[in-house]
């Protein structure tokens, strides 16, 4: 059974809803049976779900850069919930809990420490694979258990739906070495950058400037715990001045102004996701500066560190700008996709 995102959600007995997306501009509820989990499954009662900007990318033009959408898929993979059933019994039904949205891949040598960039790696709501791997857009998700992250005391569900992209700030903090005393720039305001901003501070970072090309998400930015805020529409950041850049944005001219601005000597790190056009970025000036341009994918294992965290900072609710039912989706990726508008989107399933 399938309805378009409007009216009320349809549901039948024995089935479950989810939002699954079929082509650029295409999306629609979709209803799944309700079935009983594997041995090796857990069945999570899905909370909320946040919109990401692979999410977007999917919804708005079919396809995450070369992951092209052949099959309805269901997006999402920033996910908290409930346990639902455990046929083992390990988890009490009720138990609040994040999702890591991976398995490990393939065993891959040299790569033993770092099994996200391993291949054969299955990430929820994913089009790399085909299969799609089917993401959290959903009432229901069926999570192998070694996915399953209890949230400690006094993380809300809300929060919890944040440890996934805190987790990916952190992997490039940890990717920039440590922070200590050291002033940053984040280059991108949007809710990587403001979490970026958390994970800079938590590792020391004594100056946080943050850049965006809009006022809304540098107030944001402010909220969060930036020291400076700059719109580079009006200025630029000054050059040779920042011993780290976290990159957020993925935009060719911030990754041109992130050269600039860092010290001779100094390190970048890409966590944005960027096209393959390198037109317009100086990439001279990485050698005559001598600078570390690092890539950052996903995360490795900061997932603990995201939820340790979240329960010392739950201010961090600050970035989370909407909340909207699964009826209401498509309404959610409209706003997502405006960072005036938006922070952190939330559905709630």
């Amino acid at each position: 059974m399938a309805r378009n995102m409007t009216g009320n959600s349809p549901l039948i007995s024995g089935t479950f809803s989810a939002y699954a997306i079929s082509g650029r501009g295409k999306a629609s509820i979709v209803a799944l049976p309700l079935r009983e989990p594997d041995d090796d499954e857990i069945r999570v009662k899905v909370a909320y779900v946040g919109i990401c900007g692979s999410d977007l990318h999917y919804y708005f033009e079919g396809a995450n850069g070369s992951f092209v959408i052949r099959e309805p898929l269901i997006p999402g993979h920033e996910v908290s919930g409930t346990i639902d059933v455990d046929p083992r019994e390990e988890y009490k039904s009720g138990t609040p809990v994040a999702i890591y949205p991976a398995d490990t891949g393939e065993v891959t040598k040299g790569l033993e420490g770092r099994p996200h960039l391993r291949h054969g790696v299955r990430y929820l709501g994913s089009a790399a694979t085909s299969p799609h791997t089917q993401g959290a857009l959903a009432q229901y998700i069926y999570v192998k258990r070694d996915m399953v992250r209890p949230l400690p005391e006094g993380i809300s569900l809300k929060l919890g739906a944040l440890a996934e992209p805190l987790a990916v700030a952190l992997h490039g903090v940890t990717l920039a070495g440590a922070l200590e005393g050291k002033s940053v720039l984040i280059s991108g305001a949007g809710p990587i950058g403001l979490l970026a901003i958390v994970a800079a501070r938590s590792a020391g970072a004594v100056r946080i400037t943050a850049t965006d090309v809009f006022d809304e998400p540098l107030v944001r930015a402010r909220s969060v715990g930036a020291n400076e805020i700059l719109n580079v529409k009006k200025s630029s950041p000054p050059t040779d001045s920042f011993d780290v850049v976290l990159e957020c944005s993925g935009s060719v001219h911030a990754v041109d102004g992130a050269i600039s601005a860092v010290a001779r000597g100094g390190i970048i790190v890409q966590i944005g996701m960027i096209s393959g056009n390198s037109e317009g970025i100086d990439l001279g000036r990485i050698v005559t500066k001598e600078l570390r341009l690092l890539g950052s994918f996903r995360f490795n294992n900061e997932m603990s560190l995201a939820l340790t965290l979240l329960q010392k900072h739950p201010e961090l609710e600050n970035c989370i700008s909407h909340e909207f039912a699964l009826i209401d989706a498509p309404q959610g990726f409209e706003v997502a996709r405006s960072a005036q508008l938006s922070g952190k989107v939330l559905i709630s399933c």
